[in-house]
């Protein structure tokens, strides 16, 4: 099944015989290429990705750009700026090939490298994370869990056995965890983070509502959900200080004026 072809889209092409692989080009060149992805872009790409990988398990073979912009959320000119970051260039007129852009933008993010997670503190959220099938099939398998209870310890949970808080360097160095998952009460999120980098751990997702300190070379994304909540409050609040302001000057649904 083919999607639509809007007018002035890009295609991806490939050659005949090997569909899905990305132009040959060295690590240099893409390591290059992703230094300079703008960092709301790069979260941008993980949507289209998500996208595209369900269109392509629904037989989807080509995707003009107006239809993955639209499932995605955003305009078509920042969708074809985003893709040009991933070298997806192209004949336009006909639509992007989705395996081929499935590809690109994997080999972007770095998803063809092997990676593993270990999520740190077992409680509600850690065990929802832990049995959280999305992460092995994007590439994010959970290695290991750890948690300081004691009772915790050798229970598993989504099928992996919970492993003690001491344990964090030596398990997740023999396991190789590229991400640690952070799901801690505050005040034990910084001792974690550090047993994580002494693990050689250089990514770590953060859900614990502190800022960590870490060296330079370690990435921390933090996940703050009453911050987003706080966020959603504000948007909420604004437009219905926008409806009150549109009842007092008389203006009802879809900007009708209302007369006296």
């Amino acid at each position: 099944m083919a999607g639509r072809r809007g007018e002035g889209d890009e295609v991806v092409t490939a050659s005949p015989k090997k569909t899905a692989e990305p132009p040959a080009e060295t690590v240099a060149d893409v390591r290059e290429r992703a230094r300079a992805i703008p960092e709301a872009a790069v979260a941008r790409l993980a949507v289209y990705l998500r996208v595209l990988s369900g269109m392509a398990e629904q037989g989807v073979t080509t995707i003009s750009s107006e239809e993955l912009a639209g499932a995605a959320g955003v305009n078509s000119a920042k969708l074809r700026k985003d893709l040009s970051y991933v070298g997806s260039y192209g004949t336009r007129g006909v639509g992007y090939d989705v395996e081929v852009l499935v590809s690109h933008i994997e080999r972007i993010l770095g998803l063809t490298r092997k990676h593993s997670v270990a999520v740190v503190g077992i409680g509600n959220l850690g065990h929802a994370l832990a049995n959280y099938g999305g992460f092995p099939s994007r590439g994010f398998p959970v290695a290991a869990l750890f948690d300081i209870d004691p009772d915790l310890t050798g229970v598993p949970v989504g099928g992996i056995p919970v492993h003690h808080i001491d344990d964090i360097t030596s398990v997740c160095a023999e396991r190789e965890v590229s991400i640690g998952v952070i799901a801690t009460p505050p005040q034990a999120a910084q001792a974690v983070c550090d047993r994580l980098v002494s693990a050689g751990v250089q990514c770590i997702l953060n859900f614990a509502p502190v800022v960590l300190q870490v060296p330079d070379y370690v990435e921390v994304r933090k996940v703050d959900l009453a911050v987003e909540m706080q966020i959603l409050s504000f948007h909420v609040a604004r437009r219905a200080d926008e409806a009150a302001v549109d009842v007092v000057n008389g203006v009802g649904v879809d900007g009708v004026v209302i007369r006296p």
